[in-house]
């Protein structure tokens, strides 16, 4: 059973992206199953649910590293369901990863640079020469990534260093910056805070309420940490074993039995246990 509500505090009532019936199947293992989702322009939306429950093939599916079996995805209107990965980053879907993926070799610049290449428009001869047009137009990208995201994300000390030289913290830090460096209208983001200690969380979060602040940025986000959670979500959405359970406020969330049963089980939803 889906528990709907509405929790949402930002006001907005544009839906950037609407997914509909969406089921992804594995060799006869049901990954997801006529999920239907709703994410509002301006909102943090965020995913909840026990490890395996479908939230990562959910994001998975929106970004096309998966081809849904059945089912549908709009983004602003437009579907985007078997649109090649680099068309729906064109279209303004940017992505951090649960399991870091940076150019290890590369200085933390190079990686945010990266995230700038479907903005640049000069042609191969100018480029690869770096002559006139092509000179230009990367002053001008180098100047948005220091001044909007460097300074954003306090990566000032660490621009030159090389990437695989940086602990953990750090590096999620940089691919935050480089999915920031496309400029994207809907930017999803996978267990930003897995594998951090307190500070840095409380750094990330700050990043992400930021980014939604002064961006005006459609978040949607995958996360474990309840206290993250509480903090920054607009709307939460529950999966468990591939569905949405529930979706609502964090109040209607974590009041729902259904809910609190997929996290703690019978035995403490009956010994009165009141939250997730």
């Amino acid at each position: 059973m889906t528990i709907q509500g509405s929790g949402l505090k930002t006001g907005a009532t544009m839906e950037i992206l609407k997914i509909e019936r969406l089921s992804l199947h594995f060799a006869g293992i049901t990954a997801l199953y006529e999920v239907n989702l709703s994410v509002y322009e301006g909102e943090i939306l965020t995913v909840i649910g026990p490890n395996g429950s479908g939230k990562t093939s959910l994001l998975n599916c929106i970004n096309r590293f998966y081809t849904p079996t059945s089912g549908s995805i709009f983004f602003k209107g437009e579907e985007i369901t078997c649109l090649k990965p680099h068309k729906v980053t064109r279209l303004g879907i940017a992505r951090t990863f649960q399991n870091i993926a940076l150019f290890k070799g590369m200085t933390v610049l190079e990686n945010i640079k990266a995230g700038r290449h479907i903005h640049m428009k000069s042609g191969a001869v100018s480029g690869a020469f770096y002559l006139g047009k092509a000179f230009h137009e990367e002053m001008e990208h180098r100047k948005f990534i220091e001044e909007e995201i460097v300074d954003l994300l306090e990566l000032e000390d660490i621009r030159d260093e090389v990437v695989h030289t940086l602990p953990y913290g750090f590096l999620k830090k940089v691919e935050l910056a480089r999915a920031l460096a496309m400029q994207p209208e809907l930017l999803l983001l996978d267990e930003p805070t897995g594998g951090m200690n307190l500070e840095e969380i409380d750094d990330i979060v700050r990043y992400i309420l930021d980014i939604k602040d002064l961006w005006k940025m459609t978040i949607l986000l995958v996360e474990h940490n309840m206290e993250v959670i509480q903090d920054i979500s607009d709307r939460i959405y529950v999966m468990n074993f591939g569905r949405v359970l529930a979706s609502g406020s964090i109040d209607e969330i974590q009041s729902h039995p259904e809910v609190i049963k997929a996290y703690l089980g019978d035995d403490l939803l009956y010994a009165g246990e009141p939250r997730i």
